[in-house]
């Protein structure tokens, strides 16, 4: 038997008396999936089927709101606030431990986090929520909690973990991290009281102390707790390690069985949900300070994208188990892979935060993913054996070409692959700033998916007359960058960002980047990054208008460490040989520089589909060369396009 590739994560280990088959637990993450009274419909059933069977140890279901009164948090949340709710729950319970993982529930109140924006919302303090303030104004503000109304808080924490156990779950955790409202009481940003619940530290962690004890008390000694725990906060005034140090002290000693240590809250939701631009592996620090300090099991959460990463965490210490969250919506089936030692088959996950965080939380939909369409969508959208094989062109080897011939090759068709320029397309000049690394990841497991399905790549510049023996032909053509509209555009100074990201034109140490869109201003960031100096100038008020919160966050910590100088509501009017003259407030300026960069966009390319069409050949049209959009419209086009054909 050969030795595993990944020996220290796929070892058994155990969490109070239950023992796990591995070291992976699937973090709880909310779906949106749930029926609009929190009872468990078909479709959460069938997804969190799907991520049992991705072979993860034990399935850790997405919070469940404690009460009817103000922990419910977000449209379709999953509820565990009455009895009500427990056949829903068995079934789901049922499904995940059928498919051979162990069933585990989180139990949460949302505090002052309350995305529904509606009252009560309750917390310690009258402290709204920034977002929810600027959404709603003074319905924003929070309810003070009472102490009876604290304790009858406490006694549903309890009540709803019995219920868990009622309905089948194996383990309970307590949501005590990210801002909901355990983290309301515990942090000094949103505890202002003066009474029993409020001030010194002992006071602070008073409701986690009295909640533990009162679920254990009705789950018995021998039913496994955890609890999750942000390190810290990261707010100016909020708590630090060193006082999660002591509450973890505390609960361990009232009977949790392990801590799941991640960080942050949603004021700060890039160091709880941290994007491409963040460091992976964010919070496995938090994690090691924890471990130093406790006896029992401590589980690694956040960014934990790659099986090498966990195995490093595992082997050297920092952590007894790994949660993964949106890696596992990026391939379920990443424990699998992993396990068998083959993870170059795991699509990762690239932290984009565009299918899941900014489509449940900012635009009300249930969960999907960038680079996995299925989820949420587990039952619908299954490969299945095409009815009759056809021979198919697919032009284009970026993500769209290369996602819709993996599809038609897995339903049974003969797939040829042409490109003119690198594999995998615009994921090459995307992936060139580190603080994008993430889709390097992405590009090569893309490639070796077509690689190993023996998709040939024929690197061409193909003609109309090159396809006229197939079938039909799939037009992934993608876009191209639109030319600078100014005096002096011919000039060698100018030169196309996509041209010095291709590596096909250098620049020099003084550079002008002129577009204030997501091209430009990361362009511009990676230079500054790297040494050079860089003004960034756009016509429009604001840069990277429609990215991802999260990206636009990290992004701004990111230009504020480096000296980048950035010039908005400012018209460029000519490249001239040694920078470019621009308008500001009616006034004309020339901003000096080596070379001019230019990011003003990309235009679709169709004229191969148009000439298609036109000689009656039946052809389609995907990705970028349908509108200049992002990876996860070329991924989800081109999967659902393979499975029609």
């Amino acid at each position: 038997m050969s030795k595993p590739m990944f020996p220290h994560l796929f070892s058994p280990a155990k969490i109070g008396n239950l023992e796990l088959k591995n070291r992976i637990l699937k973090a709880p993450q909310s779906s949106g999936m749930s029926n609009m009274d929190g009872t468990v419909s078909e479709r959460l059933v069938r997804y969190y089927r799907k991520q049992a069977a991705g072979g993860a140890g034990m399935i850790v279901v997405e919070y469940a709101y404690v009460d009817d009164i103000g922990a419910k948090s977000a449209h379709c949340h999953l509820g565990i606030s009455s009895n009500e709710h427990i056949p829903g729950l068995a079934w789901l319970a049922e499904n995940i431990r059928e498919q051979g993982s162990v069933p585990a529930i989180q139990i949460e109140h949302c505090g002052r986090q309350k995305f529904l924006g509606t009252q009560p919302i309750c917390a310690p303090s009258a402290i709204p929520w920034p977002k929810l303030w600027n959404q709603y104004g003074v319905q924003a503000v929070p309810h003070v909690l009472t102490i009876e109304e604290i304790q009858d808080i406490v006694k549903a924490f309890g009540d709803s973990a019995l219920r868990a156990k009622m309905a089948g779950f194996e383990l309970v955790e307590i949501h005590g991290a990210h801002g909901y409202l355990l983290t309301n009481f515990f942090s000094p940003t949103t505890n202002h009281r003066d009474d029993l619940y409020g001030g010194s530290l002992e006071n602070r962690m008073r409701i986690y102390v009295e909640i533990v004890r009162d679920v254990r008390k009705k789950v018995g000694p021998d039913f496994p707790v955890t609890i999750r725990l942000s390190g810290t906060d990261y707010e100016p005034d909020g708590f630090p390690i060193e006082d999660t140090i002591e509450l973890a002290k505390v609960l361990e000693r009232e009977g949790i069985d392990a801590f799941h240590i991640s960080g942050g809250d949603h004021h700060q939701m890039i160091h709880q949900v941290s994007p491409m631009a963040m460091p992976r592996c964010y919070n496995t620090w938090a994690a090691a300070e924890i471990k130093k300090a406790v006896s029992v099991p401590v589980i690694a959460s956040g960014s934990i994208t790659l099986p090498e990463l966990a195995e490093e965490i595992i082997a050297s210490g920092k952590g007894d188990f790994v949660g993964l969250g949106r890696p596992l919506w990026a391939d379920p089936e990443w424990p699998l892979k992993a396990e068998e030692g083959r993870p170059e088959d795991i699509r990762p996950c690239i932290r984009c935060n565009e299918g899941c965080l900014e489509r449940t939380f900012f635009n009300y939909k249930a969960i999907t993913c960038a680079v996995n369409p299925t989820i949420s969508r587990e039952g619908e959208l299954e490969i299945t054996e095409a009815a009759k094989k056809r021979n198919i062109a697919v032009v284009g080897a970026g993500p769209a070409g290369l996602e819709v011939a993996r599809v038609l090759k897995l339903r049974g068709h003969e797939v040829t692959i042409f490109e003119k320029g690198k594999k995998g397309g615009q994921l090459n000049e995307a992936s060139v700033p580190d603080f994008k690394a993430d889709i390097r990841s992405l590009k090569e497991s893309m490639l070796t998916a077509v690689d190993k399905l023996g998709i040939a790549i024929v690197e061409k510049e193909v003609t109309a007359a090159d396809l006229e023996t197939y079938d039909a032909v799939v037009c992934a053509t993608g876009s191209t960058p639109k030319k600078l509209p100014l005096p002096g555009a011919d000039l060698d100074i100018a030169v196309d960002a996509a041209d010095y990201l291709n590596d096909k034109k250098a620049v020099g140490k003084k550079v002008v980047v002129l577009g204030v869109g997501l091209v430009g201003s990361e362009t511009a960031l990676h230079l500054a990054e790297n040494g050079h100096q860089v003004t960034l100038v756009g016509r429009k008020p604001d840069i990277m208008k429609g990215v991802a919160v999260t990206d636009f966050l990290a992004y701004m910590e990111r230009i504020a460490k480096t000296d980048m100088e950035i010039c908005t509501l400012t018209t460029p009017l000519e490249i001239v040989a040694d920078g470019v003259m621009v308008e500001h407030k009616g006034k004309r300026r020339k901003i000096e520089a080596d070379t001019v960069l230019y990011a003003f966009g990309a235009k679709t390319e169709q004229d191969l589909y148009h000439a298609l069409k036109e000689a009656g050949k039946e052809a389609y049209l995907i990705g970028d060369a349908v509108f200049p959009g992002k990876i996860m419209d070329a991924i989800h086009t081109g999967y659902r396009l393979g499975l029609k054909l």
